[in-house]
């Protein structure tokens, strides 16, 4: 992965659409555009796809003008389905089960939802654009928590033990095997064991590659 990302951001708060650029920017990312509704978002990206400077993420709220209901993430959706290598992290003031899911139930790569919350956790969120950037996920743990706890699979849900849902759900937060160690205090093997019984039980076997992580939280969210 690059060391520097591509950003463009879509937030109508003129003063965090200001503050998410100076945070990224003084870390030395690239934000090469900012707008404040779904329609100059649109708009913004087919320019650059047009001149093949596609950015690496875009960061977009989920509610936007002018009704400040869903202008957002259906925006994110349509253009991640136009263009599939462009990372999407959306973000939200709550946990809206619909949205997420929705967005989720697309690719499964590059793809992210956190609540507005995680932007004060400055470092968190920086990892989390990096990482959508990449190819990866970035779901915030109360969206974690709430969908997985309605999943509509609790078949599956019933197959794997207590720690394995736990570190299924840190998983989901975009986690890799050695942070889920440190936060649960235990050895990187014990993570890659529980990780490999984790595929196992939901039957995803090798030939999904690096996807397997996604799809194990895919199965969960009913997708």
């Amino acid at each position: 992965m690059k060391n520097s990302v591509q950003v463009v951001i879509a937030e109508d708060s003129v003063l965090l659409r200001e503050g998410l650029t100076r945070l990224l920017t003084d870390r030395g990312h690239d934000v090469v555009a900012g707008v404040g509704d779904a329609e100059a978002l649109t708009k913004v990206i087919g320019e650059l796809a047009a001149e093949d400077a596609l950015p690496d993420v875009v960061v977009a709220d989920v509610r936007m003008p002018p009704t400040h209901t869903d202008e957002g993430v259906r925006a994110a959706i349509r253009l991640r389905r136009e263009h599939p290598d462009l990372g999407v992290l959306v973000l939200s003031q709550y946990v809206e089960e619909q949205y997420a899911t929705e967005l989720l139930a697309g690719s499964t790569r590059g793809i992210g939802y956190l609540l507005k919350d995680r932007v004060a956790e400055v470092r968190e969120f920086v990892d989390a654009v990096v990482r959508v950037a990449g190819g990866g996920t970035a779901l915030d743990p109360e969206v974690v928590a709430q969908l997985l706890g309605r999943s509509r699979k609790q078949e599956v849900l019933g197959r794997l033990t207590p720690r394995e849902r736990e570190v299924l759900g840190l998983m989901a937060e975009g986690r890799t095997n050695s942070a889920i160690a440190r936060q649960l205090v235990v050895s990187d093997g014990a993570v890659e064991k529980h990780v490999s019984n984790i595929f196992l039980k939901l039957g995803l076997d090798r030939s999904d590659g690096d996807h397997r992580r996604v799809l194990a939280v895919l199965t969960y969210l009913g997708s």
